[in-house]
């Protein structure tokens, strides 16, 4: 090979190298640009499923619930039928309707007739619900009672019921910031009372007989993880 050849082809070799890596380099970043859109898109997907998951309709009572429940800014402890009925501002088969998208979310903490103690099966079903919050803001703890006896009996049942609860999770958990998480809301007899459809999610007591008597002497738990 003459002398100028050989130097051609060393000028050729000099050329390639960084024409290499610049495609290489080009490569790498078509293959990140089309990541982070996968990624961009991905955060896309999961804002459409919150949108139809978390309803303006379900935003505006959880908002309502939420600020009346303490958990806005300071305030009470929890919400007593009376204020639920202005809070909500719609009936009970309304206000139940705006928590069916939650069925996956709710676990249902039963309890016997005039009874507000947690058994075995109520305290780990409040477990599993706590530790389920996929980082969710607010915990709502919604204790009803059935429609045996005086209607101001079964609202001091029901909100024993939700404070009975509440208790649970502070001396289980030993959280600080628990108190700015949970709301308590406690209907008694008066307002939203569950039918036998839901007995059909999911409970604390797996068998026997369930009727709408017993699914309304109970709690229902959730995160709820709207933006509100």
């Amino acid at each position: 090979m003459s002398d100028n050849a050989r130097t051609l082809a060393l000028m050729g070799v000099g050329l390639a190298v960084p024409t290499l890596l610049v495609l290489m380099w080009m490569g790498t970043a078509k293959t990140s640009l089309a990541e982070s859109k996968g990624a961009a898109s991905g955060v896309a997907i999961a804002q459409a499923s919150d949108d139809t998951y978390c309803t303006p309709a379900l935003k505006q009572i959880l908002r309502r619930v939420a600020g009346a429940c303490g958990l806005l800014q300071e305030g009470g402890r929890g919400c007593k039928p009376g204020d639920a009925k202005n809070v909500a501002a719609m009936n009970g088969d309304d206000f139940n309707a705006l928590f069916l998208p939650l069925k996956h979310r709710v676990k249902i903490i039963q309890f016997d007739a005039e009874q507000t103690v947690l058994d075995d099966g109520a305290t780990s079903t409040i477990e599993k619900a706590w530790a389920d919050q996929q980082g969710a803001s607010f915990f709502f703890v919604v204790a009803r009672a059935s429609p045996d006896g005086a209607a101001d009996k079964n609202q001091a049942l029901s909100q024993a019921r939700a404070e009975a609860v509440l208790g649970h999770l502070t001396t289980k958990f030993q959280d600080p910031d628990l108190k700015n998480e949970v709301g308590l809301l406690w209907l008694g007899e008066e307002y939203a009372q569950l039918s036998g459809d839901f007995c059909d999610w999911q409970r604390s007591r797996v068998g026997g007989e369930c009727t709408a008597k017993e699914v309304n002497r109970s709690a229902f738990v959730a995160w709820i993880d709207c933006a509100i």
